[in-house]
């Protein structure tokens, strides 16, 4: 032992000699079976041989270090993964959501410039385009093979919609005051839609029957929304602007690109942290996809055009159950996880039914905006323990 720690304390350097007191316990197996010039049946002549020792510690403490440096590198380079993973999963979504606000801003201005009434362009483009980030990260999840990703992202987004943005407007404006009757037409599409889903999915699959009846069902909900306007105002035509169009191309493939890199980085993602895809995709990705309505919401309540806000959260979320799950389901089967059926898709239906209870008095105050935020707290909570667990 003497010989030992004279030898470690004379060896390369001090950080060697660090290394030997903190792996004691390995060193003499190393010396036996790493380094030629010892043997279990040669110690006394070792002792006897400092020059061996010496030569044999230094052998010693270089496999030592060899080994430290290369966990030290392992873990470097799974945290550098981990960081490139998580920046192109955040670059991915900000591209995404900035390409699908420019192609509906383009594609509104080419519909009125083509005499196309601004309600029409409304319900339709704005619609569409308020959803293509959960419809276009869902299309590609089909083709790359994590079709789960499709039920979380529409089911988490309209979660997101009810509790967080609907509850962040209530808050940020001091109070929502209704003005149209939602529930006439549109909270009824809205229940349908979230009761329709539910009992679709309750054989863990959804069919071609299936998804044709969901297009249908969102077409006479477009349609009975285009009747229902009264407006009777002449639009002139005029010409389009080629910048509009340069845009809508260059909108439409950054949106693809987007996309498949958002879908990408979520399996890394989902990979690496051991998380299942569709956790991520009802959480994470479905907040991501939901900051277009976040931002629209907040805008409007904020200027006092609350039937905005509202609007926007209704439209948007029948949208996603239909148009979200109905597109990627025609593409491809899709995987219906059997968590996501026991809680997310219920908790769902519950969420839409409280919606609709709070536009009852046509006024969603700020406490209970502040309720809302608390359930989208639990939710998330209830997601991340049960993933824990």
């Amino acid at each position: 032992k003497r010989h030992f720690l004279g030898y470690a304390f004379h060896s390369r350097s001090a950080a060697k000699f660090l290394l030997v007191r903190l792996r004691i316990k390995v060193l003499p197996y190393l010396l036996l079976t790493q380094t030629p010039c010892l043997s279990a049946s040669k110690w006394e002549i070792a002792q006897t041989s400092p020059h061996r020792i010496h030569s044999s510690i230094n052998s010693a403490l270089d496999i030592l270090i060899m080994l430290h440096l290369q966990s030290d590198y392992a873990n470097y380079k799974i945290q550098k993964a981990l960081f490139v993973t998580i920046l192109i999963f955040i670059v991915s979504i900000a591209v995404l959501l900035i390409a699908s606000d420019k192609f509906v801003d383009s594609s509104e201005k080419v519909g009125l410039a083509m005499g196309i009434p601004s309600f029409v362009v409304g319900v339709t483009i704005v619609a569409f385009g308020t959803s293509l980030p959960e419809l276009a990260t869902s299309i590609v999840s089909v083709y790359t093979g994590t079709s789960e990703v499709v039920i979380g992202n529409a089911v988490g987004s309209n979660i997101t919609n009810i509790l967080l943005v609907l509850g962040s407007a209530a808050i940020f404006g001091n109070g929502i005051k209704i003005e149209h009757d939602v529930m006439k037409s549109d909270m009824p599409m809205l229940f349908g839609s979230a009761f329709l889903l539910y009992f679709a999915l309750q054989d863990f699959r959804l069919s071609v029957i299936e998804c044709i009846l969901f297009l249908i069902v969102l077409t006479v909900f477009l349609n009975s929304s285009l009747k229902s306007n009264d407006d009777s105002e002449e639009i002139e035509k005029s010409k389009t602007n080629p910048r509009d169009w340069i845009t809508i191309i260059v909108g439409a493939v950054l949106i693809y690109l987007s996309a498949t890199y958002t879908i990408r980085s979520l399996e890394d993602l989902a990979t690496m942290a051991n998380i299942p895809a569709h956790v991520i995709a009802i959480t994470v990705m479905a907040l991501g996809t939901s900051l277009p309505e976040v931002v629209v919401s907040l805008s409007a309540a904020k200027k006092g055009n609350h039937g905005i806000a509202v609007g926007n959260v209704l439209g948007s979320n029948i949208f996603n159950t239909y148009a979200v799950m109905a597109i990627p389901g025609l593409l491809g089967n899709l995987t219906i996880p059997e968590s996501t059926m026991h809680f997310s898709v219920p908790f769902m239906v519950a969420v839409s039914i409280l919606f609709g209870m709070i536009c009852l008095t046509r006024t969603i105050s700020k406490w209970e905006g502040i309720m809302l935020i608390s359930f989208y707290v639990f939710f998330i909570g209830n997601m991340v323990n049960t993933h824990l667990t």
